[in-house]
C-alpha cells in the first residue's frame, strides 16, 4: 500500500502512477495534505487549507 511522504496517508496505486515520476513509489504530497500542494514538478506551501 503506497503512502504519502508528507502526511503518511494511504494513496492508491493509480494516484502514484499518475502523479509521481517513474520509479518513485511514494508521492511527495497527496490530496490529504493540507499544508503542501504540487506545483508542476515542485511542491510548495499551500496558500490556503483545503476543505475535504
Amino acid at each position: 500500500m503506497p503512502r504519502c511522504q508528507n502526511c503518511d496517508s494511504f494513496v492508491t496505486t493509480d494516484y502514484v502512477r499518475v502523479f509521481t515520476p517513474n520509479g518513485v513509489d511514494r508521492p511527495r504530497v497527496c490530496p490529504s495534505c493540507e499544508d503542501l500542494v504540487r506545483d508542476g514538478a515542485d511542491v510548495r506551501k499551500a496558500r490556503a487549507t483545503r476543505n475535504n
